[in-house]
Formats: C-alpha cells, sequence, structure tokens
C-alpha cells in the first residue's frame, strides 16, 4: 500500500505534469492564435493593396474616360462647326447660282421682247391696213356714238388748261393742254391713232387739230360745239361740276341708246 508521502509525490508529479501540459497547449494555443492573426493581418494588407490597386485602376479608367469624351466632343463641335460653314459657303453659292440665273433669265427675257418687238414692227411697216378717212370735223352724235360701240383706237383730248378739265370735261378724254399739247401728245400717243380734240371754241380746236398735224399726227378731227355739244346730247362726262349733275335719260339705258343711235345715222342721211 503507497503511503501518503508517495501519494503526495505522486500528486505533485501528476500536477506537474498537468501544468506543463496546460503550460504547452496554452504556448501552442498563443502561437496558432498569433499564426491565424498574422495571416490575417497579411489578409488584410492583401485585400487594401489590391483595393488600392483597383481603385487607382479604376481612377485612371475614369480619368481616360473624361479625357476620350473631351476629345470626342471637341471633334464633334469641330465637326459641326465645319458642316456649317460647309452648308453656308453652299447656300451662298446657290444664291450667287440663282442670282445669276435670273439675271440671264431677264436678259434673255428682255431681248426677247425685243426681237418679237423688232419683228412685229417690221411686219407692221409691212402691211397696210385701210382705214376710212377721219373728217376734220365731227359731230358730237358721231362721237358719242363711237365711244357707245366701243369703237377700238381713238383718243379724246381735251386741250382746254387742268383746272377747267377738273371742273368737267368727257368721260374718258386725256388732259393735254394747248401750251404742252405737241410735247405731250408726240411722247405718249402714235402718229398714225385717231385723236378727237376739243377746246372752249371752235377756233380754238381748230388751232390745236393744226398743231398736232403739223407735228406729224395723221388722223386728227375737231369736235364741233366741244363740251356743250356734247352735254347737249347727253353725252357721259365726269369732273368736280359733273358729278353733281343728274345724268341723261338714255345715261343707262340700252333701248334708248339704240334710238338714238339710229336717229343720229337718220340725220346723216
Amino acid at each position: 500500500m503507497e503511503s501518503p508521502k508517495d501519494s503526495v509525490e505522486s500528486a505533485k508529479e501528476s500536477a506537474k505534469d498537468a501544468v506543463d501540459s496546460a503550460k504547452e497547449s496554452a504556448k501552442d494555443a498563443v502561437d496558432s492564435a498569433k499564426g491565424s492573426a498574422k495571416d490575417a493581418v497579411d489578409s488584410a494588407k492583401g485585400a487594401v493593396e489590391s483595393a488600392k490597386g483597383s481603385a487607382k485602376d479604376a481612377v485612371d479608367s475614369a480619368k481616360g474616360a473624361v479625357e476620350s469624351a473631351k476629345g470626342s466632343a471637341k471633334d464633334a463641335v469641330d465637326s459641326a462647326k465645319g458642316a456649317v460653314e460647309s452648308a453656308k459657303g453652299s447656300a451662298k453659292d446657290a444664291v450667287d447660282s440663282a442670282k445669276g440665273a435670273v439675271e440671264s433669265a431677264k436678259e434673255s427675257a428682255l431681248n426677247a421682247v425685243g426681237s418679237v418687238k423688232q419683228n412685229v414692227d417690221k411686219l407692221a411697216e409691212n402691211i397696210t391696213t385701210p382705214q376710212e378717212s377721219l373728217p376734220a370735223k365731227t359731230d358730237a352724235h358721231e362721237l358719242k356714238s363711237n365711244l357707245e360701240w366701243g369703237r377700238p383706237g381713238f383718243t379724246i383730248l381735251d386741250v382746254r388748261d387742268r383746272q377747267t378739265y377738273n371742273q368737267g370735261h368727257i368721260m374718258g378724254a386725256m388732259s393735254m393742254p394747248s401750251e404742252e399739247l405737241v410735247d405731250r401728245a408726240v411722247s405718249s400717243l402714235s402718229k398714225s391713232r385717231d385723236i378727237y380734240v376739243y377746246a372752249e371754241s371752235n377756233e380754238q380746236s381748230a388751232q390745236a387739230a393744226q398743231s398736232l398735224k403739223s407735228a406729224g399726227f395723221e388722223r386728227v378731227s375737231e369736235l364741233n360745239g366741244g363740251l356743250t355739244a356734247w352735254k347737249e346730247i347727253g353725252g357721259p362726262t365726269e369732273g368736280v361740276v359733273e358729278s353733281q349733275t343728274a345724268p341723261g335719260a338714255d345715261e343707262y339705258n340700252v333701248v334708248d341708246r339704240l334710238k338714238d343711235h339710229a336717229e343720229t345715222q337718220q340725220k346723216k342721211v
């Protein structure tokens, strides 16, 4: 049987072994923890470095994208500016071309008109149309008949002064005061046109007619009795005073005009 002393020694040995074992286990645990902590730290450092690298790459990529976008935007702006300038140039060329075409067309049209006019004038020179002789004097009935029935190609000239003309004159008559008669007639009327002249008196009408004939007008006739004779037969008039005068019986009546024309023709027989 083991003595108490041996038991104590055995217990001491067991306790010592247990302590040594615990120390060893604790040391292993500490070493393992240190290793794990070191590995964790190294892994964390690697992750941080990797994250830094990725962030740097992302920043560099973003910078590259921004620079590329700036370059593309600049190229697009330059291209747009070039297109605008090109369009302006094309538009200006088109406008200049159109102007040139218009001017050319105008010139061609004027040349064509001039050529046609020359041809017509030549034809007119070669054509002789027989005309009834115009009497040296014409009564109011005859002139009124010509006017009402639309006889073409004649002009009525009022050679009184302009103020008197404005007061009242034969409808459609042109004002050409005697002092400017020849100059205005030459510049505005054909020398072969039928012209009927009236003035304040038959004597003045005769003088005006003679002036026109001397200027080369071939068909000139005096209106016998002038405006007074015209108004006596109800011929249409216009002017400040005439607008206040009631129209004649046959002014708007075709039947009365026909009767008046028939009576006029009978008077001539």
